[in-house]
């Protein structure tokens, strides 16, 4: 048997790494992860519509389901299973492509760093007013983007998701690159208020499924990442009490390693049960997920 599996996790096919970035940010956010990776994975770190050189469309898109279609030829050149990375907005849209979309089928894998799902508060009464804050705050940056007013709404944005963390002034080059962008912010508020039914959802995830949350990030993403490992069946959380939401970056040393060992584990689960003759359509592991 140990033979047997050995020959089939040296011959596996490269698995691909998704990694879906923050608002405002761009797919270098993950350059570090791209080191990390190596040779063993391909990598894909798209532009998100909108930010850094992917304009988008005229008219943007106002929910996740739009915003994967955009990504569609991006997702298209993965080959065979993929590995699912998301942080921020990026972590909602990965988490819409683990559960509805043509590449469902195809996700080994799934790590979600403080995704934005703000309507998976609504289920609980004691929540609902983080949810509302964060309508608070979105009316406010619509505001200033409605009145031109980009450089206030920057600083809305940027001071709500500093959370308890110490306030770190931006560069006159980072002001300028978030002011080409800003806009798409608007887009952004709209897709995830209007996701529904994120509870259900995320119950029927049957991937293995990594949750990683920061001690200095805004109550409203410590609380969904909480929400989410309530009903995700096996899932893992990672918690750094020093980090804030910016952690890919701010802390990669932590989160980059995180990210690999949960890969390497779930290729490692779906290479066993193909040595063991279980149909590569649906693989289950013993904790009952389905591992492409």
């Amino acid at each position: 048997m140990n033979m047997t599996i050995q020959t089939a996790v040296t011959t596996r096919a490269k698995s691909c790494v998704i990694a879906l970035h923050c608002s405002l940010g761009s797919g270098r956010q993950w350059a570090g992860l791209a080191e990390a990776l190596g040779s063993d994975y391909q990598l894909i770190a798209p532009d998100i519509s909108g930010y850094g050189n992917n304009q988008g469309p005229f008219i943007l898109p106002t929910s996740l389901a739009e915003e994967i279609e955009l990504l569609g030829d991006r997702l298209s050149e993965a080959d065979g299973p993929i590995h699912l990375v998301g942080h921020s907005y990026g972590g909602a849209v990965a988490f819409k492509i683990a559960t509805d979309s043509p590449f469902a089928a195809r996700v080994r894998s799934l790590t979600l760093i403080e995704p934005v799902l703000p309507t998976i508060l609504l289920d609980n009464e004691k929540d609902r007013r983080l949810h509302e804050r964060f309508v608070q705050v979105a009316h406010a940056v619509y505001e200033d983007l409605w009145n031109g007013s980009y450089l206030e709404a920057i600083d809305k944005f940027t001071t709500f998701w500093n959370g308890s963390g110490p306030s770190e002034p931006l560069s006159a080059k980072a002001r300028l690159r978030m002011i080409e962008h800003v806009e798409k912010l608007a887009f952004d508020f709209t897709a995830v208020l209007a996701e529904e039914n994120v509870s259900a959802t995320a119950a029927g995830i049957a991937v293995p499924t990594l949750l990683l949350s920061g001690g200095l990030s805004p109550r409203l993403t410590q609380r969904i990442v909480e929400r989410l490992a309530s009903v995700i069946a096996g899932v893992e959380t990672r918690h750094a009490p020093t980090a804030g939401h910016m952690m890919p970056i701010s802390h990669a040393s932590f989160v980059n390693p995180e990210i690999m060992r949960h890969i390497v584990r779930a290729d490692e689960l779906a290479n066993v049960s193909l040595a063991c003759g279980q149909p590569s359509a649906e693989i289950v592991d013993l904790a009952g997920m389905r591992v492409p």
